[in-house]
């Protein structure tokens, strides 16, 4: 419902091109339709005292730096995992 969710994505590629005002506009478009989809949009599986409260949840974690949020993990893993192809897919030749 939210990551990789087609609204932000041409929102952010309307910031790229120097678009503001339609970025903002899709932002906004995408904030409504999260919050009216009636869907949780926290992902954590934990029972939490700070479930679905964004901000609380990154101070707290940003507070003792030992780990991400759960919601962060698999986004952050996708780009680890691209940038680890990088090397380890890639072959030395001539040595």
């Amino acid at each position: 419902m939210i990551d990789n969710h087609e609204l932000e994505i041409k929102a952010m590629e309307c910031f790229s091109s120097g678009n503001t005002k339609e970025a903002h506009q899709l932002q906004d478009a995408f904030l409504e339709e999260v919050r009216n989809s009636g869907e949780d949009p926290c992902s954590c599986k934990s029972a939490c005292k700070y479930h679905g409260n964004c901000v609380e949840c990154v101070i707290i974690h940003r507070g003792h730096g030992k780990h991400l949020p759960n919601c962060f993990r698999d986004m952050v893993n996708i780009r680890i995992q691209a940038l680890s192809e990088l090397s380890e897919h890639t072959h030395m030749t001539g040595k």
